[in-house]
């Protein structure tokens, strides 16, 4: 990237409250999970395992990106290095982003307003767990209770980032999913790609998903994005995953988590412990010398031997709601992953308005066919879920549903500021 000027000093929250008025009812409503104890234990950053994945061989840091990519959203994505349109008024972008690949993109329109090898096909690490989640999440309800088998905690790899699922005792897919998005935990993603039919009935579904959303980058091999030959996505396939996940309430809750409770062990009069757990999210929680983003909702995070570290984050800003993937970042500063998705979200919201899209998220096949909404999978069959509704409802398509700020490292839902998004997805201008 050429060098350019730095951005405006990140806008993170304040360490304080800022007075800002609460909404209990609706907080009560869209948002349990963060009722938990404040007094939650920090989780260690998610590390990648000591060694690589046999087979699976990292590629060098001077690696060059490839000559001609996938034009999905438009032929200027398919170009290697940096994208965008300045216009008058326009911030340049921030020099100090060392991603391999990156996008920001804006979530209610689709329209991307910058890149970085977009295409880049590139191990996706746990942000792969979005593609999972938007794939299977709609298939079970909350509430229904599973016993867990050694089975299925069986084949787990070294290293697996694990949010503590124990064998013959029952769980709820609530419990399950926050163990997903907050931990990050590859035993919950196992338990419920065995309710799903299994690990292989799993990775097709998401396959067959990642068609349908266009995300023509990614092949999957592992539900949980733990590194294997051949598993590859890119920071446009994982915004797509991002976007169409936060169309579903229950993902726009869990991702937006930051503490809860999840069972633990028996004591010895058989009732159940309860353990504190933190997401892993460092945008959304702080931590590690960071501050909580201001106004972010998610999204997911990862980092394994051969991805590096990857982040997918969604945030508000007044009306501006906006999407940012950065894969792979260097070394170069602690928790890099994090400051060059904040660098890039600054630099959105400031660059909005004052830039020339340089392509757009794609909506899902069957909108462009007119076979349906897009809310429904290709893996779903758009059929109905077990709770009797349809997998993702209509009318909630297009983007994310919630707002959320983050003030002295707890998440407040603020009153009257949720996401104004297109309520059906933004079909492509002839």
């Amino acid at each position: 990237m050429s060098a350019v000027k730095k951005s405006a000093s990140h806008q993170y929250a304040p360490k304080r409250p800022a007075g800002l008025a609460l909404s209990v009812a609706v907080a009560a409503a869209l948002l349990p999970a963060l009722a938990a104890s404040p007094a939650a234990a920090l989780p260690q950053d998610e590390k990648p395992a000591a060694s690589s994945t046999p087979g699976a061989p990292g590629k060098p840091r001077n690696d060059p990106p490839p000559a001609e990519m996938s034009k999905v959203g438009g032929d200027q994505l398919g170009q290697p290095g940096t994208q965008v349109r300045l216009g008058a008024g326009a911030p340049v972008l921030p020099k100090d982003v060392t991603g391999r690949s990156w996008i920001v993109a804006d979530a209610k329109s689709g329209q991307v307003l910058a890149a970085h090898n977009a295409h880049w096909r590139l191990p996706p690490a746990s942000t792969l767990k979005m593609l999972f989640a938007d794939t299977v999440l709609p298939k079970f309800p909350k509430d229904e209770q599973h016993t867990v088998t050694p089975a299925e905690l069986a084949g787990l790899g070294p290293g697996s980032s694990l949010v503590g699922v124990k064998p013959n005792l029952p769980y709820s897919v609530h419990d399950l999913w926050l163990g997903v998005f907050l931990r990050s935990g590859n035993d919950a993603v196992r338990v419920l790609s065995s309710m799903n039919g299994g690990l292989p009935k799993t990775v097709k579904d998401m396959q067959d998903h990642a068609d349908e959303l266009q995300a023509l980058d990614t092949h999957v091999i592992s539900p949980d994005g733990y590194d294997a030959p051949g598993q590859v996505s890119s920071a446009y396939d994982l915004t797509l995953f991002a976007r169409s996940g936060l169309q579903k309430q229950d993902f726009r809750e869990y991702c937006a988590t930051a503490t809860a409770k999840f069972p633990g062990a028996e004591g010895k009069d058989k009732k159940r412990e309860t353990v504190d757990i933190q997401n892993t999210n460092r945008l959304l929680t702080g931590d590690f010398g960071l501050s909580p983003y201001k106004g972010i909702a998610g999204v997911k995070n990862g980092n394994t031997t051969n991805a590096g570290a990857t982040f997918t984050g969604v945030a508000q800003r007044g009306d501006q709601v906006l999407l940012v993937t950065v894969m792979n970042p260097q070394p170069t500063e602690s928790q890099a992953v994090y400051k060059e998705a904040a660098r890039l979200l600054d630099w959105g919201f400031a660059a909005s308005g004052k830039v020339t899209p340089v392509g757009e998220l794609v909506p899902p096949k069957s909108v462009l066919t007119g076979d349906g909404d897009g809310s429904a999978t290709a893996a779903q069959g758009g059929t109905k879920s077990r709770t009797g509704q349809t997998a993702a409802a209509k009318g909630e398509s297009g983007g994310v549903g919630i707002a959320l700020a983050v003030t002295g490292g707890a998440l407040v839902l603020v009153a009257g500021a949720v996401f104004l998004i297109n309520r059906r997805w933004p079909l492509r201008k002839s």
